[in-house]
C-alpha cells in the first residue's frame, strides 16, 4: 500500500503549511475528501479561522465553519502528516530580487518535523532550482534526513487567481512534478482527488517551476504592452479601450487591457525569473523593460490626475482627492504589493490629501503595511478629483450622478442645456462647468456620458 492508498484511507494525513490566498482554499478543498492539517504561524489568522470566519474571502465563512481542516499554528502537530504541500508567499526585496526568507522558514519548520516516509510539495512561485537547490538541503539539514532514501520531493505550481470564483483550484488542470517516476505518480493521485480538471505530468521539478514563472511574465508583458500604448494614444487623444474593441474584432487579437500590476504575482514573478538569468550571465531585455512600464504606471496615473486638475483650474496643494479600491485586483481583500499605493504616494507628493475608500480591503494589513486607514462613501465630500481605481462589485452601483455629488463644485446642470443655450446666447453664463476630475483607471463608466455630464474624464 503506497502513500496515497493511506491517505485515501485516512491511514496517514495531508499537511498544508502557509494558510493564505492559496493553502487555505486547497486545505479546504482536500478536507472533503482526505484528513486534513492546516498550518500557519500567525496565531491571529488560526483563531478566525477556528471561529469560522475567513479573513482572505476566497471560500467565505460558511464553508470555514463547515470544513473538517484541523487548523493548528502548532508545528509540532506536522508530524502527524506524512503528505506535506507547502503554500508560502514568496514576495521580492525592495531591491527587486527574490526573498526567500518565507519558504525557507517554512522548510525549516517543516524539516524539524519531518517524518521518514514523507513526501513534500512545494506549491511557492520560484525560480527553476529552488526546490531541489534551496529547499531539499534545509529539510535534510533539520531533519537529519536523507531526500530519496528517507523522503521524496515534488513541485506543483499554484494557479489559483485570488478573487476569481470561477477559475479555481477544481477547475485549472494542475501542473505536477516528482523527483521521480514513483513521486510523480504518487502527487498525480493524490491531486487528483481534488482537480476536476485533471493534472499534467511535467518532465522534472525545474520544468514545472520555470513554466510557473513564465506564465506570469507572460501576462506582464502583454499588459505593459497595453499600458505603452494607452501612454501612446493618450498623447494623441485617442481613446485606448476604444481601439482595444476595434482591433479585438480580429481572431487572433490577444484580448488584454491596460492597468495597475501589482499583487504577489504578476508583478513579482518576473524578477525570480530575470535574477535567475542574471545568476547564468543574461540580462534581460522585453522581461524587464515589461517590468519598467507597469512599475511606473503609478506615478503615470498620478501624474495624468494633477494634470486634470490643472485643466479644471485646481490648486494642487492641499487638493483634495479620493480614491476608490486599494488593493491589487478587483473582490480581492489583498492588498500585497498593490500599485494603488504608488498613485497615492505620488499624489501626496504634490501636497493632495488622498482619502482612500475600500470595503473589501483588509484593513488590517492596509493600515500594518501602508499606514492607511479607509473611509467609507459617505466622507468623500467637497473634492477636488475622483479616482475610481479598483472595479470591485461594490463599486459598481454607483452612477455619475453619485460621483457628481462628491465634488464641491456649483450646483450641477445638464451640460447638453448649456451648449445649447451657449449656441444661442452671447452672454456669458458663468456658470462652473467641467471641473469634476474623475480618473476612471479601468474604464468603469462610460466615457461620453461622462463628459457629456460636465466631467474632466480621463482612462488608460
Amino acid at each position: 500500500m503506497n502513500l496515497f492508498e493511506k491517505i485515501v484511507k485516512r491511514e496517514e494525513k495531508i499537511s498544508l503549511i502557509g494558510l493564505g490566498y492559496v493553502g487555505m482554499p486547497i486545505a479546504v478543498s482536500f478536507a472533503n475528501k482526505v484528513d486534513v492539517i492546516g498550518f500557519d504561524v500567525n496565531k491571529e489568522k488560526i483563531q478566525l479561522y477556528k471561529k469560522g470566519i475567513d479573513p482572505t474571502k476566497e471560500v467565505g465563512n460558511e464553508v470555514i465553519k463547515n470544513t473538517t481542516v484541523d487548523f493548528t499554528s502548532d508545528e509540532i502537530r506536522l508530524r502527524e502528516a506524512k503528505f506535506h504541500i507547502v503554500a508560502v508567499p514568496t514576495p521580492v526585496k525592495v531591491d527587486r530580487t527574490p526573498d526567500l526568507t518565507p519558504l525557507e522558514s517554512a522548510s525549516r519548520t517543516l524539516g524539524r518535523n519531518l517524518t521518514k516516509g514523507s513526501i513534500v510539495v512545494f506549491e511557492s512561485t520560484v525560480y527553476p532550482g529552488v526546490t531541489e537547490d534551496i529547499c531539499v538541503p534545509i529539510l535534510e539539514k533539520e531533519s537529519g534526513l536523507k531526500c530519496g532514501v528517507d523522503f521524496k520531493v515534488g513541485y506543483s505550481p499554484e494557479r489559483i487567481n485570488p478573487g476569481d470564483h470561477e477559475h479555481r483550484l477544481e477547475t485549472i488542470i494542475k501542473v505536477v512534478s516528482g523527483m521521480d517516476e514513483e513521486t510523480l505518480g504518487i502527487v498525480a493521485q493524490v491531486y487528483e482527488l481534488v482537480v476536476d480538471a485533471g493534472v499534467y505530468k511535467a518532465g522534472s521539478i525545474k520544468v514545472a517551476e520555470a513554466a510557473k514563472v513564465i506564465e506570469n511574465a507572460q501576462r506582464d508583458i502583454n499588459i505593459a504592452f497595453m499600458n505603452e500604448l494607452s501612454i501612446i494614444f493618450n498623447k494623441m487623444d485617442i481613446d485606448t479601450k476604444a481601439v482595444l474593441e476595434v482591433a479585438g474584432t480580429k481572431w487572433n487579437f490577444l484580448k488584454f487591457f491596460p492597468g495597475l500590476v501589482g499583487g504577489h504575482c504578476i508583478g513579482v514573478d518576473p524578477y525570480y525569473l530575470t535574477y535567475k538569468a542574471e545568476q547564468m550571465g543574461y540580462y534581460s531585455q522585453i522581461i524587464l523593460s515589461g517590468r519598467k512600464i507597469n512599475d511606473d504606471m503609478g506615478k503615470y496615473v498620478a501624474e495624468s490626475t494633477v494634470k486634470k486638475m490643472i485643466k479644471a483650474n485646481k490648486q494642487i496643494k492641499g487638493a483634495k482627492v479620493a480614491i476608490f479600491g486599494v488593493t491589487f485586483k478587483e473582490n480581492c481583500p489583498d492588498v500585497r504589493n498593490t500599485k494603488v499605493v504608488d498613485v497615492i504616494k505620488e499624489l501626496e507628493e504634490y501636497g493632495v490629501q488622498v482619502k482612500v475608500v475600500d470595503p473589501v480591503a483588509d484593513r488590517e494589513d492596509l493600515w500594518h503595511e501602508y499606514r492607511i486607514n479607509p473611509c467609507s462613501i459617505d466622507e468623500i465630500k467637497e473634492m477636488d478629483a475622483v479616482i475610481f481605481a479598483v472595479p470591485h462589485e461594490e463599486f459598481k452601483t454607483i452612477n455619475l450622478e453619485d460621483v457628481k455629488k462628491m465634488y464641491g463644485t456649483l450646483e450641477y446642470i445638464n451640460s447638453e442645456v448649456i451648449r445649447e443655450i451657449a449656441a444661442t446666447s452671447e452672454v456669458d453664463l458663468g456658470i462652473k462647468q467641467n471641473d469634476c476630475v474623475l480618473i476612471d483607471i479601468k474604464g468603469m463608466f462610460n466615457r461620453l456620458e461622462a463628459e457629456n455630464k460636465g466631467f474632466i474624464y480621463w482612462r488608460l
